[in-house]
């Protein structure tokens, strides 16, 4: 099925102090859309953990990378793409590069992302990495609870 998607991006310094401005214009979409507070709050703590991660563990101190931020709004959910590669992403394009959700070890993960991969694990209905070119987190919240009929594992995806 072929759903109509608006589509949001947004680049912001690698730098903590711009990390806010993610989360109000995620408050703002999310709302529009008709997620409840507590879903909203969800969602702010997990695109705030993406973003974080990459402020402070994608570029050298004092680099001045940035960190593109997507937003993929339809009727049913929301899906977000955070990559601190500093360049625009193909929405659509990367999404499918990253491919079909599968099992993954959620111990490997931890090891690799510490406890912020595990609670945007925890609080999203699909979570997927890649850390080809830099590392892009993607992560897609239904409207409507229906996180039961969707895979919730992590997929990782190396590429050299």
């Amino acid at each position: 099925m072929n759903q109509v998607m608006d589509y949001i991006e947004m680049k912001i310094p690698a730098k903590p102090e711009y990390v806010g401005v993610i989360r109000l214009t995620l408050s703002g979409i999310a709302s529009r859309m008709g997620f409840t507070y507590e879903e909203i709050e969800d969602i702010k703590i997990a695109i705030s953990e993406a973003c974080t991660n990459a402020v402070h563990h994608a570029y050298p101190k004092d680099e001045g990378g940035e960190v593109i931020v997507g937003f993929g709004i339809y009727p049913d959910k929301l899906e977000m793409m955070v990559a601190d590669s500093g360049k625009s992403f193909n929405f659509t394009q990367t999404k499918n590069e990253l491919g079909p959700y599968t099992e993954a070890s959620t111990v490997e993960q931890l090891a690799e992302g510490g406890l912020g991969l595990y609670l945007i694990e925890t609080l999203m209905d699909e979570v997927s990495v890649s850390n080809h070119s830099g590392v892009t987190v993607f992560m897609v919240k239904y409207l409507g609870g229906e996180r039961e009929n969707h895979d919730t594992s992590i997929t990782t995806r190396e590429t050299n």
